[in-house]
């Protein structure tokens, strides 16, 4: 569940693209491609890869790709197939051209990823974010329609034609064509991979995310199935979208507005914004209508969906929080935590993060807050920098480029009590592995 969390704040993506400073790209990939492998083997991404493709599948539900589905089938002629097979590999061909057009976004947002986070401490580029978030909401409730010009649907819809070459051509235009309904979901997505910085995750995510987006179309074009008609459904799917989006506006503003968090998981944190969600659920934040019905029901709607987002807000909170005992008691100031390790002939424990970036929240809550990690850090004078939105200042981003040379987060380094660097942990780690680095620190 706090993959979910993590997910949600960074399932917002879009194609915001950031540049970083980094050494050479080969040793880059390598790296990166070790942590994620690294990552993956211990199930840390299973369930994210899960969300991406069901956010997908979801998208695909929308009134911008679902009416759709058939008609483009028989465009690339999948419908005409001679066999179940031929009807496979076309749809197949239909998909790996969504996935063309979304992967290297993907590959883009993860490379760019520590430009991301640097723009993202400035309180301003977040009430952009937010602002971004709120108009999508909107669009998702039918305040205002977020559409290509006709002219230009009707051009990219002759671009292909049957056969497989033409089945890949029509993938990757759909993907331009559906991009009012994917933009926020994609908005999400590539902010998440940004702050993970992990190239193969970017790719394989993106590349998952296409797979979610293209299934029903495989399905039909390969079964020829019959799907059900379009309905008030779509609409309801483009609501649960809308209130996703307004979470995400609130949570990029977190630490801007005074929005109240726990520090650790107590359960009247968990009731408490669980029972508003399903309140707004119920109420109808999903099946009622902006659009259509009486006052009553719009009144009803409202406050529906504000219920719903202050209780999505409150369940990530409390997932993002620490379970309680599983907290290390930081010094953040560290040219005092520096002063007291060389006093006490300690060695020190230096963590660079940021509420923003999500291997940082990854690494503390799957590593950093195991039982066992908690107690071997008490022999360490732990330290963290702070690169959030309302606590980062250019003498904490120095200190993370100049005396440590690290481009991006996360950053966590062991000195040992002769003050030189014992171990650099720049990715996600087991707790196992933390620990066994922790010890043979001296």
């Amino acid at each position: 569940m706090r993959t979910l969390s993590r997910w949600l704040t960074g399932l917002a993506a879009g194609a915001l693209a950031w540049g970083v400073a980094a050494p050479a790209q080969a040793d880059i990939l390598g790296d990166i491609a070790g942590d994620f492998e690294s990552a993956l083997s211990s199930g840390s991404y299973a369930w994210a890869l899960l969300l991406i493709f069901g956010a997908g599948l979801a998208t695909a539900l929308t009134p911008c790709v679902y009416p759709m589905i058939a008609i483009t089938v028989s465009i690339f002629g999948a419908r005409q197939a001679k066999s179940k097979a031929e009807g496979a590999l076309l749809s197949f061909s239909f998909v790996l051209g969504i996935a063309a057009l979304f992967t290297p976004l993907g590959i883009i947002s993860a490379l760019t990823g520590s430009a991301m986070g640097s723009a993202l401490a400035n309180p301003w580029v977040l009430a952009v974010l937010a602002i971004l978030f709120l108009a999508m909401a909107l669009s998702m409730f039918g305040a205002w329609d977020m559409n290509l010009p006709p002219a230009l649907q009707n051009k990219l819809a002759q671009v292909g034609g049957a056969g497989y070459k033409g089945a890949f051509g029509v993938g990757f235009v759909n993907g331009l064509i559906a991009a009012p309904c994917t933009g926020p979901v994609l908005t999400v997505l590539l902010t998440y991979v940004g702050t993970t910085q992990s190239v193969a995750f970017g790719a394989l995510s993106l590349f998952v995310y296409s797979l979610g987006l293209g299934v029903l179309f495989f399905v039909v074009g390969t079964f020829a199935v019959s799907l059900p008609k379009s309905g008030k459904w779509l609409d309801h799917v483009k609501s649960f979208f809308g209130v996703v989006m307004l979470v995400l506006a609130f949570y990029y503003l977190r630490s801007i507005l005074p929005l109240p968090r726990p520090v650790v998981r107590e359960t009247l944190w968990l009731a408490i914004p669980a029972g508003l969600l399903l309140f707004g659920v119920a109420v109808g934040a999903i099946h009622l209508s902006f659009k259509e019905g009486t006052k009553l029901q719009k009144a009803r709607k409202a406050v529906g969906v504000t219920a719903a987002v202050v209780g999505g807000l409150g369940l990530i909170f409390w997932l993002e929080a620490l379970p309680a005992g599983a907290h290390i008691e930081w010094i953040e100031d560290y040219e005092a935590g520096f002063a007291m390790a060389e006093e006490t002939g300690k060695p020190m424990l230096v963590d660079f993060g940021a509420d923003w970036c999500g291997a940082c929240n990854d690494l503390e809550h799957e590593a950093m807050s195991d039982p066992r990690v908690v107690a071997e850090a008490q022999r360490f004078v732990p330290v963290r920098v702070d690169l959030s939105a309302d606590q980062a200042t250019p003498e904490k981003w120095a200190l993370l480029r100049e005396r440590y040379e690290q481009p991006g987060l996360p950053l966590v380094v062991m000195h040992g009590a002769d003050g030189d660097e014992a171990h650099r942990v720049t990715g996600l780690v087991s707790a196992d592995e933390f620990l066994e680095m922790l010890r043979a620190t001296n």
